[in-house]
């Protein structure tokens, strides 16, 4: 990984939890919370671009401050909190499942010159599996470290990491 053409993907970190299955999901994000601010720190520390893609939740603006207060919840108030986008990150809405589908992430890859992401995020065998299957489509090389991401069942987002890793190159290598 060449740090001058890497940028830092968080996927759906801003999360309200309120869904089937989001009572795992909000546990096994808790646990890797400590990893994904190592992650972010990492990333400042070598002016690696964090970009954040997230759910629009019905809002349809690329706002984060308004994400964020809506998601905001007893449950996810303190993982949005230690999370949460800097004034100077990047900040882009996902229709699906992928962070590329119908969004400007790959133009903005691109303008950045950035060729290798390091993914992040939830849930791993959902939106962090269709994420990493269209970066490896559009041929970006990627990093997602095993213990940054999760989802509401191990088992599944083992076998996502699995497929990432067997199937789209990704390094898995826990941060």
């Amino acid at each position: 990984m060449k740090i001058e053409n890497t940028a830092l993907v968080f996927v759906d970190v801003i999360n309200d939890f309120k869904f089937d299955g989001g009572d795992n999901l909000h546990a096994y994000t808790e646990d890797m919370l400590p990893n994904l601010i190592k992650l972010r720190n990492f990333a400042k520390e070598k002016s690696i671009p964090v970009i954040y893609v997230n759910d629009h939740y019905g809002l349809w603006q690329a706002d984060f401050h308004k994400i964020i207060d809506f998601c905001k919840n007893e449950k996810s108030e303190e993982i949005i909190e230690k999370i949460k986008p800097d004034d100077d990150d990047y900040f882009l809405i996902k229709p699906q499942h992928s962070a590329f589908f119908q969004t400007p992430l790959h133009a903005l890859l691109t303008e950045l010159n950035r060729s290798h992401i390091i993914l992040a995020g939830i849930a791993g065998d959902i939106c962090i599996l269709f994420t990493a299957k269209d970066a490896y489509m559009y041929k970006l090389s990627l990093s997602i470290p095993k213990n940054c991401i999760a989802s509401e069942e191990n088992e599944n987002n083992n076998y996502a990491l699995y497929l990432m890793e067997s199937v789209m190159d990704a390094d898995i290598s826990p941060v």
